[in-house]
């Protein structure tokens, strides 16, 4: 282990120690507030070319297992934590989280205040960073942070490049892949249903080719206004078949709707409260993304407010008032974290077995 630092875009420095691989990084340093589940974390294709600050202090207190991943490798570009557990205690575990990372070439820092880069993250807004060797050129480090990866390229160094099938009895359903997760596969196939995966541009022609009963677009990283291709083939698919969105698929049907996405000050990368506008019950959530949608941009459209986070009142839920399409910015898959939101993934099945319109 050896000395490092991290240096933020603002000129602010913070050292501790290299706990997995050694190598000089770059990218944006977001929080997570979440307690457990640093490994659907680490593997959540949505995180890809990000540094991921957990609050919680102590982690890895329950090691690395085989079940718990969200993705085939980790998609993080660096992690920061104030404390490693040096010894896993834990029935599953098959290996230490450092030997996880230092095995996938995964940039670890530990020892520093994490309470107080929490705060001065939040005061000051998510940004850019670098983690490097003490002695390091400080301004060298500054200048490459200009460099960092386009975010135009994160969907498609995390999606499928060619479609894939898993086969079931039930419905038959087109996911469309951001950055896909397991969790979400696994919610479906639990449910029986025949999955097409395919990649984010798709046309609508080849979707419609499939037969889908009904469509999925997940949840991924990077700023969905980029993503022509899928906002266009949304913009067709919606008017035909029953269509959820999932984290950046919520952003997604509402820039096809006309509506508008911007950047957040943090984002929301954790666990958050939120309330169903409907049914006026709130659920806990897991999220992870660093856009939003513009409140005020929805009002010349034809969706609708569903959901809404209790932290902030950014929006969490909308529906299309005219067709079978809704969405969430929340995983309703819950990993990691609170199960409370399974039943959208009920709700999505029940409307396309009734052939309903979704109102959610």
């Amino acid at each position: 282990m050896t000395k490092a630092q991290l240096i933020l875009e603002d000129g602010t420095v913070f050292t501790g120690v290299n706990f997995s691989s050694d190598q000089d990084i770059y990218g944006e340093v977001v929080i997570n507030t979440s307690m457990t589940g640093y490994q659907e974390i680490l593997t959540d294709p949505a995180y890809y070319g990000k540094i991921v600050l957990l609050a919680y202090p102590l982690i890895g207190n329950y090691g690395i297992n085989r079940d718990d991943f969200e993705g085939v490798d980790p998609q993080v570009k660096g992690l920061i934590v104030k404390e490693i557990a040096e010894e896993p205690s834990n029935f599953r575990a098959d290996e230490k989280i450092e030997d996880y990372l230092s095995s996938h070439g995964i940039t670890g820092l530990k020892g520093i205040d994490t309470r107080k880069l929490v705060r001065h993250l939040r005061n000051h807004g998510t940004m850019k960073g670098s983690i490097r060797k003490v002695g390091s050129s400080a301004e060298e480090a500054l200048s490459q942070l200009t460099e960092a990866e386009s975010e135009k390229s994160f969907v498609k160094k995390v999606a499928t490049e060619k479609p894939y099938v898993i086969p079931g009895r039930g419905n038959r359903i087109v996911v469309v892949d951001l950055g896909l997760k397991h969790g979400i596969l696994r919610s479906l196939t639990n449910r029986n249903c025949h999955i097409t995966v395919v990649p984010y541009d798709y046309t609508a022609d080849e979707i419609s080719r499939l037969k889908p009963e009904g469509i999925i677009v997940t949840s991924g990283p990077g700023n969905p206004a980029l993503l022509k291709e899928t906002i266009e083939m949304t913009k067709e698919v919606m008017e035909k078949f029953p269509f959820l969105g999932i984290g950046m698929g919520q952003q997604i049907l509402a820039l096809a709707a006309g509506a508008e996405t911007k950047g957040m000050f943090n984002g929301h990368h954790g666990a958050y409260a939120v309330k169903d506008l409907a049914i006026d019950k709130t659920y806990m959530t897991t999220q992870n993304h660093q856009y939003e949608l513009t409140p005020s941009s929805l009002e010349n459209t034809d969706l609708e407010i569903t959901h809404l986070n209790l932290y902030d009142e950014s929006i969490e839920g909308i529906r299309h008032k005219l067709f079978d399409a809704f969405a969430v910015q929340f995983y309703p898959e819950s990993t990691p974290g609170p199960e409370d939101a399974r039943h959208i993934i009920d709700q999505f099945i029940t409307k396309m077995n009734k052939g309903e319109k979704a109102n959610v």
